[in-house]
């Protein structure tokens, strides 16, 4: 009997759990499942879909290495997994199917609808947490409930990493040959626009890219991390996002990297590695969110009273923040590097998020949206955690009362306006002082060249206030 390794967001042969419980097991097949319809339904980029092909061919190459052949099979959307697996299982004699657990309500449901077919059909089915380092409910509040404070949940999870600390799974050695061979991996699905070379080159696919990539920072960038990645004009954050969403690199490699430079502390020491290592914490955070409070993935705020905001209506607005065209200079810079780049520093999303939410009072769930339909690294829990905590409808979120203002962040972390002039060439040629408000460009707007601003930060600031003291 075969073993079936199902590969989902975990696009890797190092550190993956589900891929070494297969292949310890017996011979092994592996399995992607192209689902064009429900990626859309998720809002799923295009250059993210691409991103998922790309390293897809690498894992192929991989897989075929250690005598594992890569099947690809294609159904519209989730509800037909469960039969087309079944199928698969019979026509190639599976045993027993093994994939790495994903947490949203969707995934969720359709991993048990698998399992229970499965069961029904004879196959074993075996479950394991990879993009975790704690299972779902195994970190609790003291009363058995899911944490819905971060500084709470940290604080377990290093105690918890303090007796046990995840261990990175090696790479399983070349199996003998099958006789099997792998499907092609196509490089463009219809309805999802290939993006230009200028995403592909800045996101090249693959765990050699990767772990290049991870390498460099913890050598070169990691110690000035708490500083740096707040700077959008420097290389200061780690990139790893991507790769982390795919599946191509595991948190566990990532976190025992940092260990690595910080002489094996995660909770002192240097303080770059203590602030990347908390940001891989939130994002342990957010997903554990998933399970324990399910009405995040159904569109729905984590605080339920704020479902009672009235949001405004403001298609122009909307349609503004989007082209990156609102006249606020840094809140334009980041949505223009959002749409070439497919990927925004994360100061900026926040930014850009609260801007969205509070100055245009516009509700949450449309910008949420539209970053997952451009993010190379759109990951849903932490798209939405972050689009909650900015618009003050989530877990640990900001006050409502403290609205960031783009123009004096945009002075504080682009003191030069290096970024700026970079994705808004309109302004290049203003001083240092001018370029960061959109008041201070009457010239240019009436030349047509750059927009009036949309909206009056001040005003907005006490329309939005006023908005959730209504609550």
């Amino acid at each position: 009997m075969h073993q079936l390794i199902w590969f989902r967001t975990d696009l890797r042969v190092h550190d993956n759990h589900a891929l070494a419980s297969a292949m310890a097991g017996g011979p092994t097949l592996a399995l992607y499942v192209i689902t064009p319809g429900q990626w859309h339904e998720h809002d799923d980029a295009a250059c993210k879909v691409d991103f998922w092909l790309r390293n897809l061919a690498a894992l192929r190459q991989s897989l075929e290495a250690m005598n594992v052949p890569l099947l690809i099979r294609h159904t519209d959307k989730w509800d037909a997994v469960p039969a087309e697996l079944e199928k698969l299982c019979r026509q190639h004699a599976v045993g027993t199917l093994h994939f790495n657990d994903e947490y949203g309500v969707n995934e969720s449901r359709r991993d048990d609808a698998v399992e229970q077919r499965l069961e029904k059909a004879g196959v074993n089915v075996r479950r394991h947490v990879d993009q975790l380092f704690f299972r779902p409910g195994t970190v609790l509040t003291q009363s058995g409930g899911y944490f819905k404070v971060f500084s709470q949940f940290r604080k377990v999870c290093h105690e918890r990493l303090h007796t046990a600390m995840p261990t990175i799974v090696a790479k399983p050695r070349k199996q003998t040959p099958v006789d099997i061979r792998s499907d092609a991996i196509p490089k463009h699905i219809e309805g999802f626009d290939a993006p230009g070379k200028t995403i592909r080159d800045h996101w090249p696919a693959g765990e050699d890219a990767a772990r290049k990539l991870l390498k460099t920072f913890v050598d070169e960038q990691m110690e000035d991390y708490e500083q740096g990645r707040d700077i959008p004009s420097r290389p200061g954050t780690s990139r790893m996002s991507a790769y982390l969403a795919a599946g191509v690199i595991s948190p566990r490699q990532c976190l025992h990297a940092a260990l690595g430079s910080n002489q094996g502390e995660f909770d002192s020491g240097q303080a770059g590695t203590t602030t990347w290592i908390n940001e891989l914490l939130w994002r342990e955070f957010y997903k554990h969110i998933l399970v324990g409070y399910p009405r995040v993935s159904m569109g729905r705020a984590f605080r339920p009273d704020t479902e009672r905001l009235r949001w405004e209506h403001n298609p122009e607005h909307l349609a503004a923040w989007q082209k990156g065209r609102t006249g606020i200079p840094i809140i334009d810079a980041a949505m223009r590097q959002l749409k070439t780049l497919g990927w925004m520093h994360n100061r900026l999303r926040m930014l850009t998020a609260m801007f969205l939410s509070k100055n245009l009072l516009i509700d949450w769930r449309e910008g949420e949206r539209w970053f997952m339909q451009h993010l190379i690294d759109g990951d849903f829990s932490a798209n939405n955690g972050g689009w909650q905590w900015s618009a003050s409808t989530g877990t640990d979120s900001v006050p409502y009362f403290r609205i960031f203002n783009p123009v004096s962040q945009s002075q504080r972390f682009d003191p030069k306006g290096t970024f700026i002039r970079e994705w808004v060439p309109e302004l290049k040629d203003l001083d240092a002082k001018r370029i960061h408000d959109g008041l201070g460009q009457k010239d240019l707007f009436e030349a047509g060249d750059y927009p009036a601003p949309i909206v009056d930060l001040k005003e907005t600031r006490q329309r939005a206030l006023a908005a959730f003291r209504d609550l």
